[in-house]
C-alpha cells in the first residue's frame, strides 16, 4: 500500500512539474523533517494550501519512510537514489550518516489527505476519482482552496458534483455565515448520506438543552436542507428495496421452478429438490477450480461453462432418482415424500463425503464483481444484475420450451390426461423421465446462480426447499405464469416486512400468510382449467 501511495503521489508530481525543477519553500520542509507531531501537520497543511503538487513525493516519502535526513539537509532516499527535497536535484553520492524521519499515525493519515487533494489536479480521471473518494471522509478547510481550484479546472460532471459536495462539507464548519449558508443549501441537494450526517449534527442540542449551534438562521436553514436530503434518500431507500424484493423473488424463482415441473406438472413431491440445487452449486464450484487449475488466463469465463455442467449434472441425477425410485411410487405421495427425503439425505452426506463439512469458495467473476450506484445510498451489485437477467432467460427458455416444442406437447399431454396420451402413442414413461430430468436440471441452474451470492455447502439445498414449495403451491400447481408471481411477490413481501420487523418476524408473516392464503383458496393465485381439473 505503500509503495502505491508513493507512485501515485510521484505520477501527479511528474505531471506538474520535474522533481529536478522542483523549489519547495525550505521552512517547510524542514518543519516536516525535524519539528514535532504539529509541526509536521501543519507543514502538511501548508503544503496544501498553496497547492504544491511537487511536495506530493516528498509527503508520500514520509509515509513510505524514505524520508531522511543528513545533518540539516532534506532527502528522498528510495532504491539508494538520494533527491534534495528542497531543491530536486539529486545527491551524489548519498552522505553515509543519514536519519529516518518518523511519522505517527496522526502524520500519516494527513499525509493521505494531502497526497489525495493534491491528485484533484492530476490529467488522469482514475486518480481524481480516487482522491473525491478519499477526500469525501477526510477533507479540512486546509484544503478548500486546492478544492475550489480543482472544481474551477474540473469538467466531469460527476466529478465535479462531488468536488461541490466537498467543497460545501468544508464551508459548513467556516466561520463566514453567509458561506456556511450557501454551503447549507448545497448540501440540501445533493442526497448524500454524509450530508444528513452533517445537517443532523447541526440541529444537535447539548446537555443544557441548548442547541450546539447559536444561530437560528443556519439551523433554520439546516432544517430544510435536512428535509430535503431525507426526500432523497427515502427514494434512494424506496428503489433498494424494490431492487431486493425482485433479487430475492429472482432467485425463489429459480428455487421453484425446477419444483413447478416436478410437483405442478407431474405430482411428485420431491424433498432432495433442494439437494439437487446444492448438486449445481457444488458443479459450479468444480468447474471454476478445472478453469484455475487449467485455463487461469481465461477464469472469468468459467461460468459460462458451469451453467450447461450443472444444468446437465442435475438432471442426470434427477433422471436416474427417476428411473430407480420415483417410476415406482407415482400417485403414492406420502411414500414418495419419505423416499425422497431419504435420499436427500443420503445426498447430503455424499457430498459431505467428497467435499468436506465445511462450506467451500465460489469466486464470482470479474464482470460480476460491483455494481453501479443508482443513488447516493443505493448501489446495485453486478451479481444480483446478472441473476435477475438469468431467472428470466430461464423463465422464457422454459415456457419456449413446454409451448413449442415436441418434449413440451408430450409433458403436457400427459399431465392433461395420462391415458388419453399413452392411446395416442405417447410414451408416458419416457416423457416422465425427460420431464424430470428437466426439472432437475432447472434445480441445477438455480444452484448455480446461488453460489454466485451465497455460501456453498452441503446444507445449502435446506433453505430453500420449503420456499420453493410455497411458491408454487401460492402460485397455483402446474402453473408457470403463478410461479413466476408468486416468487417476485413473495420476494417482495418478504424484503419489507423486513424493513419494517426483521427477518425472523419476516419470514413468520408470510408464512402466516401463506397458510390463511391457501385456506381461502386451495388452487393458488391461478388455477387450472379444463380437464386437467378433473383427472
Amino acid at each position: 500500500m505503500k509503495r502505491v501511495l508513493f507512485a501515485l503521489a510521484l505520477v501527479v508530481g511528474v505531471c506538474f512539474s520535474s522533481l529536478s525543477a522542483a523549489a519547495l519553500d525550505a521552512t517547510l520542509v524542514g518543519k516536516l523533517a525535524f519539528g514535532d507531531n504539529d509541526e509536521k501537520v501543519a507543514a502538511i497543511r501548508a503544503f496544501v494550501e498553496k497547492g504544491e503538487s511537487a511536495a506530493a513525493p516528498m509527503l508520500a516519502a514520509l509515509a513510505d519512510g524514505q524520508l531522511q535526513t543528513a545533518g540539516e539537509q532534506v532527502l528522498i532516499v528510495r532504491d539508494e537514489v538520494g533527491i534534495d527535497a528542497v531543491t530536486g536535484e539529486t545527491v551524489t553520492p548519498l552522505p553515509e550518516t543519514r536519519e529516518d524521519v518518523i511519522a505517527n499515525n496522526r502524520v500519516r493519515g494527513e499525509i493521505a489527505n494531502a497526497v489525495a487533494v493534491l491528485r484533484l489536479l492530476s490529467p488522469q480521471r482514475e486518480l481524481r476519482v480516487r482522491a473525491v473518494k478519499e477526500l469525501e471522509s477526510g477533507a479540512t478547510a486546509a484544503m478548500l482552496p486546492l478544492v475550489k481550484q480543482a472544481l474551477e479546472k474540473e469538467t466531469d460532471g460527476d466529478i465535479k458534483a462531488a468536488l461541490e459536495l466537498i467543497a460545501a462539507t468544508i464551508q459548513v464548519t467556516s466561520g463566514d455565515k453567509a458561506a456556511r449558508l450557501e454551503a447549507i443549501r448545497a448540501l440540501g441537494v445533493s442526497g448524500s448520506p454524509s450530508a444528513r450526517a452533517l445537517l443532523g449534527s447541526i440541529l444537535l442540542k447539548q446537555k443544557d438543552g441548548r442547541f450546539a449551534e447559536p444561530d437560528e438562521d443556519i439551523r433554520r436553514a439546516a432544517q430544510e436542507s435536512l428535509k430535503a436530503v431525507q426526500g432523497h434518500l427515502a427514494w434512494g431507500e424506496r428503489a433498494g428495496l424494490l431492487f431486493a424484493g425482485v433479487s430475492l423473488g429472482s432467485i425463489l424463482l429459480l428455487a421453484a421452478l425446477g419444483l413447478a415441473i416436478t410437483y405442478g406438472l407431474m405430482g411428485v413431491i420431491n424433498m432432495a429438490h433442494g439437494e439437487l440445487i446444492m448438486i449445481g452449486a457444488y458443479a459450479t464450484y468444480v468447474v471454476q477450480n478445472l478453469f484455475r487449475a487449467y485455463a487461469p488466463g481465461a477464469f472469468d469465463a468459467y461460468l459460462l461453462a458451469a451453467i450447461p455442467a450443472a444444468f446437465v449434472i442435475s438432471g442426470l441425477v434427477g433422471m436416474a432418482l427417476e428411473r430407480s425410485v420415483i417410476r415406482f411410487l407415482y400417485g403414492r405421495p406420502l411414500e414418495t415424500l419419505l423416499a425422497t427425503w431419504g435420499i436427500s439425505l443420503m445426498l447430503i452426506q455424499t457430498v459431505r463425503t467428497i467435499f468436506g463439512a465445511q462450506n467451500v469458495q465460489v469466486e464470482n467473476p470479474a464482470w460480476m464483481s460491483g455494481g453501479i450506484e443508482l443513488m447516493a445510498n443505493v448501489v446495485l451489485p453486478w451479481n444480483r444484475i446478472m441473476i435477475i437477467g438469468f431467472a428470466a432467460l430461464v423463465v422464457v427458455a422454459i415456457a419456449l420450451l413446454l409451448a413449442r416444442t415436441r418434449l413440451g406437447l408430450f409433458v403436457r399431454g400427459v399431465t392433461q390426461n395420462r391415458a388419453m396420451a399413452s392411446c395416442v402413442g405417447v410414451p408416458t414413461a419416457r416423457v416422465d423421465t425427460w420431464a424430470f430430468g428437466l426439472g432437475s436440471g432447472v434445480a441445477g441452474l438455480a444452484g448455480c446462480a446461488l453460489s454466485q451470492v451465497t455460501n456453498v455447502g452441503p446444507e445449502l439445498g435446506q433453505a430453500y426447499i420449503v420456499d420453493s414449495f410455497m411458491v408454487v403451491v401460492f402460485g397455483g400447481v402446474g402453473q408457470l405464469a403463478g410461479t413466476v408471481v408468486a416468487a417476485l411477490g413473495l420476494g417482495l413481501i418478504n424484503k419489507l416486512l423486513e424493513s419494517w420487523s426483521g427477518a425472523v418476524i419476516a419470514k413468520i408473516a408470510v408464512l402466516v400468510f401463506i397458510v390463511l392464503f391457501i385456506q381461502k383458496r386451495p388452487q393458488g393465485l391461478f388455477a387450472l382449467k379444463g380437464r386437467a381439473v378433473e383427472a
